[in-house]
């Protein structure tokens, strides 16, 4: 009972007066600061419903990041379920001036129609790693549901610049060699931005100000790639979904070299722009990068309180 990324969401998310601004605790639960004015206000918002009974509605989830950590395959899979509604294109509300200046009524705009026992979903890698984000999110729902799917922070970089570079090359533009960003002086060029989004307690930390643990799943991007169904199951149970994903609405694809769906007998895979090869780099630039992330993740998994096979 798969249905493909169209429908829509629970009952409307209104946007509520922001009581406290949370703060992190020793074991990484909110706990509320003292009052401040809510930047959203319920008349930034009308419901309009059609006469089939859908209408668009704010996201009751947000799939926050992290960027080249599989957000897309994450929303694809997710869009299996019949109570999901899935908006198709990044919005970048919260991260963007010249979309958040817009207000809550565009937002809700972004989103697909959907009826009332749906949840609607929309994904943007670039809310994770934005400081701006999550108190923006928190004043619009301080209840809502976050998915953050992560992998290795090194394969993350490498894929972060694959992306780029291809990027530069359908347009036709030269782009330096990988090692040209990593290396400066001689050294790991840490400053990268590639490599600072790859820190993600430094970014877990900003989101944990304002929301509690219970409310972030983390989804684990390596296990995703290679088992994706387990993963999934998480995320139904998470978001209080009737199991409707089976093992097979998945299929691994040999000529692609990843798992594709399967959706009321219609096969569908990632975009080809998915799954790329990674440029090759040298096995010590390699360890140095793994050895730069080692004390980053070891925070990290003492943050979250649970580890990942991570180099």
């Amino acid at each position: 009972m798969a249905v493909v990324l169209l429908g829509a969401a629970l009952l409307i998310v209104q946007p509520q007066a922001v009581p406290s601004r949370p703060t992190v605790s020793s074991k990484g639960e909110a706990t509320a600061e003292p009052a401040q004015k809510e930047p959203f206000k319920k008349s930034d918002f009308k419901e309009t419903i059609c006469p089939n009974g859908t209408f668009q509605q704010l996201p009751q989830t947000v799939i926050i990041g992290v960027r080249k950590g599989g957000t897309r395959a994450l929303l694809e899979m997710l869009s299996l379920h019949p109570d999901i509604a899935a908006a198709e294109s990044e919005v970048h509300f919260f991260d963007w001036e010249e979309h958040f200046g817009n207000g809550l009524q565009w937002y809700a705009n972004q989103m697909p129609f959907s009826y009332p026992h749906q949840i609607t979903v929309e994904k943007t890698p670039a809310y994770f790693t934005s400081p701006k984000v999550p108190e923006r999110v928190y004043s619009m729902n301080k209840l809502i549901r976050l998915l953050l799917i992560l992998r290795d922070p090194t394969d993350r970089v490498l894929s972060d610049y694959t992306q780029v570079f291809f990027n530069h090359m359908q347009k036709r533009k030269p782009y330096p060699s990988i090692e040209e960003f990593l290396v400066k002086d001689g050294e790991l060029n840490v400053n990268y931005k590639a490599i600072n989004r790859s820190l993600y307690y430094v970014h877990m930390q900003n989101w944990l100000k304002y929301f509690p643990l219970d409310h972030i799943h983390i989804v684990d991007g390596d296990k995703l790639i290679k088992d994706p169904f387990p993963e999934i199951v998480k995320v139904e149970r998470f978001l209080k979904l009737m199991p409707q994903i089976n093992a097979s609405n998945f299929y691994f694809n040999k000529t692609k070299g990843f798992y594709c769906l399967r959706d009321s007998g219609r096969d569908r895979c990632l975009h080809e722009s998915k799954g790329r090869a990674h440029p090759k780099v040298d096995s010590v630039l390699l360890e140095k990068l793994h050895g730069y992330f080692h004390e980053p993740n070891r925070k990290f998994f003492e943050l979250v309180g649970r580890t990942f096979d991570w180099h």
